[in-house]
């Protein structure tokens, strides 16, 4: 039989008059162009490969565009953008960055959102299905939504209220089993019966939510799928259609370790290991690998110390050695921030010491929960932010320096910025060991551990004490964080023109040392950086206290703004964060 040229499918309409052998020939040319990619690019590996029947039945089933799709996270859109006029960003590699890993509607018309945050899906559509219900429009609108982001609360919230639209309005539920890691959650023991049951069994979460339910035993087979769906096209009231399909389909490693190769970078495609560069043994440790070494060594002292994660253990360093290790003093509340934030606020009433780690830019969902269930009911709860700053992931989608703006203002919260690895770990400490009425939140400095013999360590950081590192005179520099390298090296920089700068480690970025600051009214200069939005943030602080001051205050940070897939040192140059330009400012500033 002939392959398939994926070069000259532009679009649905071009495979919308296959048939089943050969849209299979398909599904194998989108699979093996996504291993190639994915091996040589690294990316959502898992989730992609599992969905390739299902995306390719929708779009042979429904009139997209006309009719609407909504991909809930994007983690399983690769074949739909491959199907939908962009195979050339999967099968060139000169063109492998061209578009982005999650839905872009700057990309297509066939993306309706930007979406890299998870259990969205069912809300947005339902939007859609309300506002077609209003226009008297008669599209078919469909949500995709995996098991795993069954378990975060507006996936919950979308589902109660698309089942009151009474009009079109179509779920598939992908389910693989798994989430990143495996699923946690009543809702699974549902799922599971529902599986072994063929979709029979009872109770029926959806069927009790008010919905129509079908079910899809093998949802990697092309003629069940289509026939589903055409079955459902045009449907008049809400229903759910429940696939089960195997996440890493077509690689034998991925099917059998999932967690593993939900994401990955560059791998060998035949063994699946790693292509590192040099010897990973010899790779310095990240915060992740430190912050679960010292919490399973805290556990091990303290049996009420917790750690949560909301969905993402491999983010705290806990694999599944470690979860094993920990038992039940760790706990996955599945993709969950919400929950995640208040279980922390009821152990830490209940006497435990909870510890939570998030991705910077997940843990935007739970403000309400920062605000009202930690820093106003004062509970003594420990919240670690990984993948913070301008270093970490660049997708407009994961941005994690929001941060700083967003919880350095919450009263009664302390935000605490390490500059290295032994401030990082005596903060850590010194939140799990401290007896308090305040939440508090650590910020790793970026990824890699390092050390920094200049730091003084402290036992306790209930208060705002700056350190000074280095005594000048006419200009401070304060670097928050992970831009304190930066202030240093500006420093260095600033002693070999002749001017001694004096050089400051904030430690907190929600309360000012206001004795610090008053000390250096007279100066000249007073420079802060931070890799956070400077509207907001922590240099703004410094500046309205200084205020009436004669000192000059300069503020460094990044802009508000969406940015995607920036370069970090193109970025740091454009907000003048980069040592050269902050020594240059500061002698601009004293006329040397």
């Amino acid at each position: 039989m002939q392959d398939i040229d994926l070069n000259k499918i532009s679009g649905p309409q071009d495979f919308r008059s296959m048939d089943i052998p050969q849209l299979r020939r398909l599904a194998a040319e989108v699979r093996g162009t996504l291993l190639e990619k994915l091996s040589a690019h690294g990316g959502h590996i898992g989730p992609n490969l599992g969905m390739v029947e299902a995306v390719i039945a929708l779009h042979y089933v429904f009139d997209t565009p006309n009719d609407r799709i909504v991909f809930d996270v994007s983690h399983q859109t690769y074949p739909h953008k491959m199907l939908t006029g962009r195979i050339q960003a999967f099968a060139d590699p000169a063109h492998y960055d061209d578009v982005t890993g999650y839905t872009n509607p700057s990309e297509s018309e066939y993306d309706l959102f930007s979406l890299g945050h998870t259990s969205s899906s069912v809300a947005l559509a339902a939007g859609l299905a309300k506002a077609r219900d209003l226009k008297g429009g008669t599209e078919n609108v469909v949500a995709v939504i995996g098991d795993g982001s069954l378990s975060g609360g507006v996936a919950f919230e979308g589902l109660d209220y698309g089942a009151t639209l009474g009009s079109n309005f179509i779920v598939v539920v992908n389910d693989n089993q798994m989430s990143i890691a495996e699923n946690h959650g009543g809702i699974y023991a549902d799922l599971r019966l529902l599986r072994n049951s063929n979709g029979t069994a009872e109770p029926n979460l959806f069927r009790a939510m008010g919905y129509a339910y079908r079910y899809v035993h093998y949802g990697n087979d092309l003629r069940s799928l289509i026939e589903m769906f055409e079955s459902v096209k045009g449907i008049d009231h809400p229903v759910v259609v429940h696939i089960n399909t195997m996440k890493g389909m077509g690689l034998p490693v991925a099917e059998s370790n999932k967690e593993a190769f939900h994401f990955s970078g560059p791998f060998d495609l035949k063994s699946g290991a790693p292509l590192h560069e040099g010897n990973p043994a010899d790779e310095p440790m990240d915060y992740s690998d430190l912050f679960a070494t010292l919490m399973l060594r805290r556990m091990k002292e303290n049996p009420a110390v917790v750690a949560i994660t909301a969905g993402t253990p491999g983010v705290l360093g806990f694999t599944p050695e470690r979860r094993r290790e920990a038992g039940a003093q760790f706990v996955d509340v599945g993709i969950a921030e919400q929950a995640a934030v208040d279980l922390a606020s009821g152990l830490a009433k209940g006497g435990a010491r909870p510890v939570a780690g998030f991705v910077s830019s997940f843990l935007q969902r739970a403000y309400d929960q920062f605000s009202q269930d930690i820093a106003l009911n004062r509970q003594a709860a420990t919240f670690v932010v990984f993948y913070g700053s301008m270093f970490g992931m660049n997708d407009e989608t994961h941005l994690g320096f929001f941060d700083i703006a967003l919880l350095s203002n919450i009263p009664n919260l302390r935000f605490l910025a390490p500059t290295c690895r032994e401030e990082f770990e005596a903060m850590l400490d010194w939140s799990i060991r401290r007896d308090d009425t305040a939440g508090v939140v650590v910020r790793t400095p970026g990824s890699v551990a390092k050390s920094n013999p200049a730091i003084e360590i402290l036992e306790d950081y209930s208060v705002a004490r700056y350190q000074i590192v280095e005594q000048g005179a006419d200009v401070a520099l304060i670097g928050a964080g992970a831009m304190f390298d930066a202030m240093q090296a500006a420093a260095a920089i600033l002693k070999e023109k002749g001017v001694n700068a004096t050089l400051i480690n904030p430690r907190g970025l929600s309360q000012l040392d206001t004795a610090a600051l008053d000390s250096l009214r007279d100066y000249k200069i007073l420079i802060t950086a931070e890799d956070g939005i400077i509207d907001g943030g922590y240099g703004q602080k410094v500046a309205s206290y200084l205020g009436e001051a004669p000192v000059k205050v300069l503020n460094l940070g990044l802009p508000k703004e969406f940015l995607n897939r920036y370069s970090y040192q193109e970025l740091a140059g454009r907000c003048g964060l980069t040592p050269q330009q902050i020594a240059e400012a500061a002698l601009s500033s004293c006329g040397a």
